[in-house]
């Protein structure tokens, strides 16, 4: 990772927290470090802590915000950079991809139906919008 002296340098492995860190699933480490221990990811299909050990070749299952993404780690960056440098690290399964953008899709056509107001809804669109949400 770095070729600075006094420093273990592991070649294509590194922490579970920070790689999903490092390629942007997560804002911060913290909020990556608490999905791992919450379950909302998975290395191999088995449920792992944030200090395992990820390599190219591992499959990430990642639950974030009512998303999932299946996804192989091609690389373990050296830091956090930019997107591009991030999406180069994974590439995501064809079906994860395709379920996602269906599931986008409906909620955009769920925001479509819902009632429009200028401002706080009154009684008769906040009834509506009860039926919409429980039907």
């Amino acid at each position: 990772m770095t070729d600075r002296p006094g420093t273990a340098a592991v070649e294509d492995a590194g922490r579970l927290d920070r790689w999903l860190w490092c390629t942007r699933f997560f804002k911060t480490r913290g909020m990556a470090t608490a999905a791992v221990k919450g379950g909302h990811v998975t290395v191999n299909g088995e449920r792992a802590k944030p200090a395992r050990v990820v390599r190219p070749g591992d499959w990430l299952e990642i639950t974030k915000a009512q998303q999932r993404w299946r996804v192989e780690v091609l690389a373990v960056p050296a830091r956090r950079g930019p997107a591009r440098e991030a999406s180069a690290c994974y590439a995501e399964d064809p079906e994860s991809q395709a379920r996602r953008e269906a599931q986008l899709e409906r909620l955009r056509l769920d925001r479509q139906l819902a009632p429009g107001t200028d401002g706080r809804p009154d009684q008769r669109t906040r009834r509506r919008l009860r039926e919409l949400k429980h039907s």
